[in-house]
């Protein structure tokens, strides 16, 4: 027996060694899209929209205004859809499982870096198509590389995170292929050898991965993958219901329905033993806060990826070598995600394996500790957004390190959190569903763009200015988790003081 419980933790290590290196390599590869362009650029993908115009003393200037829109409505689409097909995705993923919903995955991917392959400059629109199916199977990676902290219990939200900030390191493979290009070999071989790694992604579905879910909490001796009987079918099924059934939803005290709800209606909840329906998790409080701080951020960082390469164009004033020295810059910025989220991930388990205060139940110790989380996540946007705006080129160095770190913290804190505040039997729908909306949120980012380079002249002062003074009303969220946390403390003290109150009275009779 305990050479099986060897051979178990050893197939939970290679699960997670694997599925980091999976997100790290390929779940996130589209949001390295500035490096890509500087070399989409080079092919000429697009070069029939730009316009030569007159300039001073007779000469020719070139204008490529139309062609960097162009490339910017490539990225907007794929990021949108990125997001928006989550609710999908995550319906796919609760309804028929891991296997089925990875196998789509390595379709959309293998497809979208074919496209990439075999498109050229006389097929530039084949990057629409191409970046979109990037994007989308390499959430769906993600969605199902997630559920791996259920490994790991004490450190649960510690492994989310990593596994976001691994997505978001993936961003610098763009950087590579960026490089590799400058040495003399071309883009369809880069992405020839991408294709060719979804043999990777199939072994490792069908090895190292379960069927359907992983359970939390997580049975004993649990297993998966190829030769592991039947120890992964019943005691899924057995342990998830528990878990729906144990998951009391304290944030229904806050308003599930929508309302605040007082002492008898949590405890009346809780007496209940039912998890909160799906509709009651939506219309919640803390779903619609949790969503507005999500969509303000992510459209803070899709414009700033998204119009990265005019805004380096315009501050070092069209300088290809200067461009391409702060693009790679960037880019190896991204690099630092997989070290930056864990940190996000440790502030949120701090308080694992330490005694919790009477009647405190496991979900509230989470929330109570996710809302510095969300605090520092904000404070660190507010900070990259102010340094986004200021029009110095050396200061952008800077701001491409609040960037990573703060986009390290964002996704890994919203999973998370949707992990600790919802039950685990709506997570993918929910997960899927403020991924969604927050993409809708996000098309803003092309008619800021589009007013950038039309009646800003290309300066983009004034949506930065616009854009950081909405940043201030992601501190709602992590305000309105702090004070609902001390609300319970302060719930749970006078219910202590009422139980001593009447024990000392029984006593005197």
């Amino acid at each position: 027996m305990q050479g099986h419980e060897v051979g178990i933790r050893l197939r939970y290590w290679l699960t997670l060694a694997s599925g980091i290196l999976e997100c790290l390599c390929f779940a996130g590869v589209v949001f390295g899209y500035a490096s890509l362009v500087f070399v989409l650029k080079e092919d000429g993908y697009f070069s029939q929209l730009c316009d030569s115009i007159p300039g001073t003393n007779g000469t020719l200037i070139k204008d490529c205004s139309k062609q960097d829109e162009r490339f910017s409505l490539v990225f907007t689409i794929a990021s949108f859809l990125n997001n928006f097909l989550n609710l999908i995705n995550g319906y796919l993923f609760d309804r028929f499982g891991t296997m089925v919903t990875r196998l789509l995955a390595i379709c959309l991917y293998t497809t979208g870096t074919l496209l990439v392959a075999f498109s050229s400059p006389a097929f530039s629109e084949l990057l629409f198509p191409a970046l979109s199916c990037i994007a989308v199977g390499g959430i769906l990676l993600l969605i199902t590389n997630m559920q791996v902290g259920n490994l790991f219990t004490s450190h649960r939200s510690t492994i989310i995170t990593l596994y976001n900030g691994a997505f978001d390191s993936s961003s610098a493979v763009f950087l590579i292929i960026k490089v590799l290009y400058e040495q003399g070999i071309c883009l369809r071989s880069s992405f020839l050898v991408l294709s060719s790694c979804s043999i990777i992604h199939l072994m490792r579905t069908f090895l190292l991965m379960p069927r359907n879910h992983i359970p939390y909490p997580l049975p004993q001796y649990y297993t998966y993958g190829v030769n592991c009987g039947k120890a992964n079918t019943y005691n899924v099924e057995q342990f998830e219901k528990m878990r729906d059934s144990a998951m009391t939803v304290s944030q229904e005290s806050s308003g599930m329905d929508n309302t605040p709800a007082g002492p008898d209606d949590r405890t009346e909840t809780q007496d209940s033993g039912k998890a909160a329906s799906f509709q009651s998790c939506v219309l919640s409080w803390f779903f619609l806060w949790h969503l507005l701080w999500l969509s303000i951020m992510q459209l803070r960082h899709y414009l700033f990826i998204g119009t990265l390469n005019p805004m380096l164009s315009r501050l070092a004033n069209d300088d290809p070598n200067l461009v391409s020295q702060y693009t790679n810059a960037f880019a190896m910025a991204q690099l630092c995600g997989v070290l930056c989220a864990p940190w996000n991930g440790l502030i949120m388990d701090r308080h694992k394996g330490k005694p919790r205060a009477h009647g405190e139940t496991e979900q509230e110790a989470d929330l109570r500790s996710s809302s510095l989380s969300l605090f520092l996540t904000s404070l660190q946007c507010l900070l990259f957004s102010v340094c986004a705006s200021l029009p110095l080129l050396p200061l952008q160095y800077l701001t491409f390190a609040l960037q990573v770190l703060n986009r390290s913290f964002l996704y890994g804190g919203n999973a998370a959190f949707i992990s600790i505040a919802f039950p685990a039997c709506h997570f993918g729908k929910l997960y899927g569903l403020v991924m969604s909306i927050s993409a809708v949120i996000s098309l803003l980012q092309y008619p800021c763009f589009a007013l950038v380079k039309g009646a800003l002249g290309g300066d983009p002062f004034f949506v930065d200015v616009t854009l950081t003074l909405l940043t201030l009303l992601v501190f709602v969220h992590p305000a309105y988790i702090f004070i609902h946390c001390r609300r319970l403390t302060r719930y749970r003290e006078d219910n202590v003081q009422a139980e001593a109150a009447h024990g000392s009275v029984e006593a005197k009779f």
